[in-house]
């Protein structure tokens, strides 16, 4: 049986870690020759041919009435899923009913819990939008 496909940043991830353990070794490659190898261990060609094989729809976690883990402004969560739609290809606007609220501000001074949020997501679980500092606003553990 064929193990799934991973995701295009999951790829991506293990393509920065083989290069980062490839270089404690002393033997050092480009990211397309890490991306191309990690294409060969899934069984394609190149990183072009396994790019195009990864289907932008949604993934089987992903459909209304499931459970998934996931976090909203750097804090983790556990949620079900209430809603999905795909206003763009690839592109999932989700609403989520959390377990525990989340605090979506970071003073020290006052709250606003969350117990419900929306957003859009790309193939990968990942919000478009981010923090200041670059942290996708939502992510979810597909």
């Amino acid at each position: 049986m064929k193990s799934p496909l991973p995701t295009r940043n999951a790829a991506k991830d293990a393509a920065r870690d083989l290069r980062k353990t490839l270089a404690k070794d002393g033997e050092h490659i480009s990211h397309g020759q890490a991306l191309d190898r990690v294409a060969r261990a899934h069984g394609f060609r190149d990183w072009n041919t396994l790019s195009a094989a990864i289907a932008d729809t949604p993934p089987t976690r992903l459909i209304p009435g499931a459970r998934l883990s996931g976090r909203y402004l750097s804090q983790p969560f556990i949620a079900t899923v209430l809603s999905v739609e795909e206003p763009k290809k690839g592109w999932f606007r989700v609403g989520l009913d959390l377990d525990n609220p989340v605090d979506v501000v970071t003073f020290d001074s006052f709250s606003n819990l969350r117990r419900r949020i929306r957003g859009t997501v790309g193939p990968d679980g990942r919000s478009k939008e981010t923090t200041s500092d670059g942290v996708p606003h939502l992510v979810l553990d597909l």
